[in-house]
């Protein structure tokens, strides 16, 4: 069975929402960044990790590329263009949304005070505004319920989760189609699943 180290108020929860909906028995053992328990699995004291039989993986986004691989499911085939297109995705919403919010984690309360840059926020909170537009202007592209087509795939957890993320840090307000798109994933079972860990 896996084993996911970290707790859902954090990127953790990215991986627990994969193993929901590839619909594979995990547990978790709740660690938080930087902990004693977090170190024992990644020495950088990072969450989550995954741990499966022997090994250890880190990083969310290359924790719910193995699984969605690992199971064929949540994800377009790799060697596809579809998956290409799919991995495009996934790096721009990396690049574009989560960093940006990460960068404004890290100097509001992440890091020592006197290591923070202060005056950052405002500027996170425009390059973040415009990147969801452009999201939503994908979304309409999209034509249905999900970012790469009919079905959930691992793009709409990173997206989704950044959204949530975005709302509990006071970024600004995301566009209609944007908030839909959002409501309506997070009514999933599998979300709420999740959810009670």
């Amino acid at each position: 069975m896996y084993r996911v180290i970290g707790t859902v108020k954090s990127r953790a929860f990215r991986v627990m929402w994969m193993l929901e909906e590839l619909g594979v028995p995990y547990n978790v053992m709740p660690a938080a960044p930087r902990s004693e328990e977090a170190r024992k699995y990644n020495p950088l004291g990072k969450i989550p990790a995954l741990v499966d039989g022997d090994d250890v993986l880190t990083d969310s986004v290359a924790i719910m590329t193995y699984l969605a691989d690992k199971h064929s499911a949540v994800t377009a085939p790799a060697g596809t263009p579809a998956r290409a297109r799919q991995d495009a995705m996934t790096l721009w919403l990396i690049d574009e949304l989560d960093a940006a919010l990460w960068v404004n984690a890290k100097h509001t309360f992440v890091l020592p005070e006197k290591l923070r840059v202060s005056g950052l926020t405002p500027t996170l909170h425009k390059e973040f505004s415009r990147n969801i537009e452009t999201f939503a202007g994908m979304l309409e592209a999209a034509g249905g319920d999900f970012i790469m087509g009919d079905q959930i795939s691992l793009p709409d957890i990173l997206a989704v989760h950044c959204f949530g993320w975005a709302f509990g840090a006071q970024f600004p307000a995301i566009p209609e189609a944007v908030k839909a798109y959002t409501k309506r994933l997070r009514a999933r079972p599998q979300f709420r699943a999740a959810q009670d860990h």
